[in-house]
């Protein structure tokens, strides 16, 4: 196994080639879903994979399948992949690097003449993200059974146009159903988006799940009403009692401290008039811990505090669950595998929860999954200064290529 290696050059070359489609002043990536950056990173993934043989689908909700040909075509694919849409101030390599990644495997692949035992099946998820559809890994969700697909295309933006319509519009509506179908096995590299690896000095995360989450909207309703005449005794400003609740929300968290998390991280304020007290607030609540019965505890705190919160400041509350993605542990024989590649390639690595959701806490509902992590500069993502090394990269997609081959034999 060890004789197939990456190509790290390679690999770094097409990150940072990629990374000019939405790319910032600042150096980042600006790819939201279904966008003109998001189509044009999309024909040049497709180019790629088809210069190395591969056969490129896309499915009804725009996943992108790339699959290399196995000795027996009748075998379940083995799978891996990641997503090429970003945040609106994103990185480089969030996603990015489980897909091209993935690509790098492919071309050692072939390079080498091996030809796997199964069919290979690199795949980008359409709307991993979820900052331009609501929630995130909305279509690797839909291939799992957790969404159907008309509800995905139904879904809007902030700016009220239809998933379906963006689809259509960027021309990556595909044929292929979007359904789950038999697979071997799931691996996904991704950077770790925070600062464990780096700061216990270990350059592979073998990923053994992903915490639980949930995601709220929540509308406030107020009065509008002149800021230089109005008392503040007759005031019901939905903007006030909004950044009351959010401080709740960082209290609810810290309650259930060291691994609770509670975010507020989306506002909107109306009339957002400097002399008109705000009428309604609209804000989005994420709450995490890798325990179900925690999570589930936060909510019930959440709902208490801010129904307390809205009777004392006299404004209406309306809170909407938008997302249960409960915490999903993943296969022990795959993350062996990804243990075991990274001591064949020399690289330490230690075991590690995910706090990030990802395609694969999806996968895992109907194959045998795993993760793969590299270490990113002071654990910083969604920001973009997102930043890791070439030989990070490398050495992560060297362990994908070492799991998958493990997978080839034992599944």
């Amino acid at each position: 196994m060890s004789n197939i290696r990456i190509d790290g050059s390679a690999l770094w070359a097409d990150l940072m080639e990629t990374a000019r489609f939405g790319g910032t002043e600042k150096g980042g990536i600006r790819r939201l879903t279904l966008t003109e950056e998001d189509r044009q990173v999309r024909d040049w993934f497709a180019a790629a994979c088809t210069r190395l043989g591969c056969v490129v689908t896309v499915d009804t909700l725009g996943n992108m399948f790339a699959r290399r040909r196995g000795q027996d075509e009748t075998l379940p694919p083995l799978t891996m992949g990641s997503h090429l849409d970003t945040q609106p101030t994103g990185g480089k390599f969030d996603g990015i690097l489980g897909v091209l990644g993935g690509l790098a495997v492919l071309r050692a692949l072939e390079e080498s003449g091996h030809v796997t035992r199964h069919p290979i099946e690199l795949i980008n998820w359409t709307n991993e993200e979820g900052s331009r559809f609501s929630p995130p890994m909305m279509c690797s969700g839909a291939y799992a059974g957790a969404f159907t697909e008309q509800e995905v295309l139904d879904k809007h933006d902030r700016a009220g146009i239809r998933f379906g319509d963006a689809l259509d519009a960027i021309g990556y509506r595909g044929e292929r159903p979007c359904r789950a179908t038999p697979v071997a096995a799931y691996f996904e590299l991704h950077i770790e988006q925070g600062p464990i690896l780096e700061v216990e000095n270990r350059v592979i995360g073998a990923v053994t799940g992903v915490q639980g989450m949930r995601w709220y909207e929540v509308t406030i309703g107020g009065k509008d009403a002149h800021a230089g005449s109005t008392p503040m005794t007759l005031r019901s400003d939905a903007l006030l009692a909004a950044a009351t609740m959010i401080g709740a929300v960082s209290d609810i968290a810290r309650a259930h401290a060291p691994q609770a998390l509670g975010t507020v991280g989306l506002i909107e304020n109306r009339p957002n008039s400097s002399n008109v007290v705000p009428s309604e607030t609209f804000f989005t609540v994420d709450l995490r811990h890798p325990d179900d019965g925690i999570v589930a505890l936060m909510e019930q705190e959440l709902r208490a505090r801010f129904k307390a919160i809205a009777e004392t400041m006299g404004v209406t509350l309306a809170i909407r669950p938008i997302w249960d993605a409960p915490a999903v542990p993943f296969d022990p024989r795959c993350v062996a595998m990804v243990s075991d590649a990274a001591a064949e390639a020399g690289f330490e690595s230690m075991k590690i929860v995910s706090g990030p959701g990802h395609d694969a806490a999806y996968m895992a509902r109907v194959a045998p999954t795993a993760m793969i992590f590299v270490p990113c500069r002071d654990g910083l993502s969604h920001n973009e200064s997102e930043s890791i090394t070439e030989a990070e990269a490398e050495a992560g997609a060297n362990v994908l290529l070492g799991a998958l081959l493990r997978a080839d034999l034992a599944f």
